[in-house]
């Protein structure tokens, strides 16, 4: 069996997508969509841009027709061509094992290898910004089988990272040892006859074909990892523990988990609550508890907020539970909601969207401040600007930092004066901080979707994201069509008034909650 390079760096981001490539039912496998090929054409023009640096030679061959391919680049390895781009290199792993290597260039340096006096460094373009182990862990496997086709041993390996101009050398006295790991793992787990154990990581699995099926293999399970909160090595103590469903995790005590590895004093209630939460299917109130107190957090209801049946060497005249304060929220004659939609390839910000509710003059508006092309952002900035100075006393509420930490971004890049930009940014609310820190919610997710969603808000086009519309902003580019551009500023219309209903749910809790 052929082992390459991409199976072991998705084995390394879920030990059971590369089973499921090889094992798995295909119908169950999603077909590839537009952000899956938005990322491919981004890799290209990636690779494209870097291979601007080198001048290199190309062995022929046809691609699946890896004896040719192994043929061509030995060939041009004993010539000693400088540089040989997608050169195919294997290696005798074991009787059933064969490792297919193809590094994305080999580059030709001083030393001594079974060519002459010279060897090849392998070099790995990447798409992400950071030096992340799997692609370390790729570049040592590259290394390897590099090592053993030329007979001369290597200590380094390169990677060429998006954004960076220099290259980044991978230390493979450190990284071999974890890449022959993982390799004899991956090994295990093919022979295995059942996938790998499910778990849904929203991060790394949205993306993945096998979402669906993964998916739905998890809720039928009713597995830990769709609980808000539980990482991966946060279910490894919970394992250890027999803690394996969300019932038994609602009815343990923090003392229990807050000195393990990904635990603390503060996680280990929330958790806790976050379970109750889920198994009672209604939203609690998450205490504001005294610093170095300890709390087994137990009953609660949703009028009183939340109670205490045990509290633990603490005495009970200083453990009274914060209850969240009536004005951490509230309703103010005008009220504005702002969104963004962005380009993280361009570093642009294309669409700042904010509704206007001014519930004095009972009126609603939509402001879509559009960049039809990158050199309008700063046309676009100043139209927001001057929007949210009409109303000088109006919170602006948004959802997660990126509307704040943009906002900052653009005064920096366009020289916005300081006196201007800090009273707007004084009157930012996150809602997301708000919500998160203060309840726990019957969700699998806290992203503004699925809370919208659970309080029955709909988006007019279900399909649409965030990210679908990076990729539609780049294909307006491309094509004009100003369709894409009228899907873009509904959605954002949309998270506008998502954000909203979040709000007015908090405040219509929280008052609740306090009896007022």
């Amino acid at each position: 069996m052929l082992i390459n390079a991409e199976l072991l760096l998705q084995y390394q981001r879920c030990k059971r997508r590369p089973f499921l490539d090889i094992h798995g039912e295909k119908s169950r496998r999603e077909p590839e969509n537009e952000l899956l090929l938005k990322l491919y054409q981004d890799r290209i023009a990636h690779h494209r841009s870097i291979l601007t640096q080198f001048t290199y030679q190309r062995p022929v061959y046809r691609h699946g027709d890896w004896k040719t391919g192994v043929r061509a680049t030995l060939e041009l390895m004993e010539q000693g061509a400088e540089s040989i781009y997608q050169g195919v290199l294997v290696h005798g792993y074991s009787q059933t094992h064969t490792l297919l290597s193809r590094p994305d260039i080999l580059v030709k340096h001083r030393g001594e290898s079974r060519f002459g006096d010279w060897m090849y460094v392998p070099v790995n373009i990447e798409l992400g910004k950071r030096p992340k182990q799997e692609y370390q862990v790729v570049a040592a496997f590259h290394a390897y089988v590099l090592a053993m086709v030329q007979q001369s041993e290597l200590e380094i390996a390169w990677l060429m990272l998006r954004g960076k101009e220099a290259g980044y050398s991978v230390d493979l006295l450190k990284w071999m040892p974890q890449m022959h790991r993982f390799l004899e793992e991956y090994i295990q787990t093919l022979e295995t006859e059942e996938a790998p154990e499910v778990f849904i990581s929203r991060q790394r699995c949205n993306l993945c074909p096998w979402y669906d099926y993964c998916y739905a293999v998890a809720q039928s399970q009713k597995h830990l990892s769709l609980l808000p909160g539980v990482t991966p090595v946060r279910y490894i103590q919970l394992q250890a523990l027999e803690i394996t469903t969300v019932e038994s995790l609602a009815k343990t005590y923090p003392t229990q988990l807050e000195n393990l590895p990904g635990f603390d004093s503060a996680v280990a209630p929330k958790l806790i609550l976050q379970a109750k939460s889920i198994v009672e299917n209604r939203p609690f109130i998450i205490p504001n508890l005294p610093p170095k107190q300890q709390y087994v957090l137990n009953s609660c209801t949703v009028d009183t907020s939340v109670c205490l049946d045990r509290t633990i060497e603490v005495d009970r005249e200083t453990t009274q539970l914060l209850s969240p304060r009536s004005d951490i929220l509230s309703t103010a004659p005008v009220e504005m909601f702002f969104d963004i939609e962005a380009e993280p390839d361009l570093n642009l910000d294309f669409l700042l969207g904010v509704l206007v509710i001014d519930r004095q003059a009972k009126t609603e508006q939509f402001y879509s401040f559009l960049a039809e092309s990158p050199e309008e952002e700063e046309l676009v900035w100043q139209q927001f600007m001057n929007l949210v100075w009409q109303y000088p006393d109006a919170p602006i509420y948004h959802f997660c930092v990126y509307e704040l930490d943009t906002v900052k971004r653009l005064a920096k890049l366009y020289q916005t004066p300081q006196s201007y930009v800090s009273p707007v940014l004084n009157r930012f609310v996150d809602v997301y901080k708000i919500l998160t820190q203060n309840v726990a919610l019957p969700i699998e997710s806290y992203a503004l979707k699925a809370i919208a969603r659970w309080l029955g808000f709909e988006w007019r086009d279900p399909e649409a994201s965030g990210m679908k519309c990076i990729y539609w902003y780049d294909k307006w580019l491309e094509t004009g069509d100003r369709s894409l551009l009228e899907i873009i500023q509904r959605y954002n219309e949309d998270d506008c008034h998502a954000t909203r209903s979040v709000k007015d749910w908090l405040v219509n809790f929280f008052q609740k909650n306090n009896g007022s």
